[in-house]
């Protein structure tokens, strides 16, 4: 490889790492050409897999400011490339590495953290940003609903007595007037502090 083919390269490389959030090391030796273009399609729009020299690859993180495990740099190395969702990310790669054993995840980084490939296996195991979000968005309308619910008892409840009051001073007519305000008086003050 050229001096300048090599330069464009870890220029590359490091304006991949610097894009990314993440990027996940892998091993291909023993895959197909064909199940590389498989793994390519699977990981979607967002992961851009790139097959790497380990001595270029430690330059360009090197220049773009991402400290990675050098333990990682052994063998032939591909790297994912992390744009979106690095859950989905870390399914697809996963998935495909259990559907195609000679695909080894050697480990990776996220937002500047290391990551073992125990730990990115971890992480395919959450549930996706778009899930998670829902559940939380889930969470939140039935607490509202909940507030809302507690909020208009003490109003009903007051209104109920207040109408039961009113009946019984309707029912009893004139013959105790002077009673009805005092006992609704006290049947109000029951309900507020109740």
């Amino acid at each position: 490889m050229a001096n300048a083919e090599k330069t464009a390269a870890v220029a590359e490389l490091a304006d991949n790492f610097r894009q990314s959030s993440g990027a996940v090391l892998t091993e291909y030796r023993g895959l197909t050409v064909k199940q590389l273009q498989e793994l390519r399609r699977s990981l979607g729009e967002d992961v851009s897999y790139a097959v790497a020299k380990n001595t270029l690859t430690k330059i360009a993180a090197k220049d773009a400011g991402v400290e990675l495990d050098t333990e990682l740099l052994t063998g032939p190395t591909a790297i994912a490339f992390i744009k979106g969702d690095p859950v989905l990310a870390a399914k697809s790669l996963r998935d495909f590495a259990k559907a195609n054993t000679p695909l080894v995840i050697k480990g990776g980084f996220l937002d500047g953290k290391i990551l073992s490939a125990d730990e990115i296996n971890k992480l395919a195991d959450l549930e996706s940003r778009e899930v998670l979000l829902a559940k939380l968005a889930g969470g939140m309308k039935a607490s509202l609903s909940n507030a809302a619910s507690l909020f208009q008892a003490p109003l009903s409840q007051a209104a109920r007595v207040l109408g039961a009051l009113q009946a019984k001073v309707d029912s009893e007519g004139a013959d105790t007037p002077a009673e009805a305000p005092a006992e609704a008086d006290s049947a109000v003050a029951e309900t507020t502090e109740g």
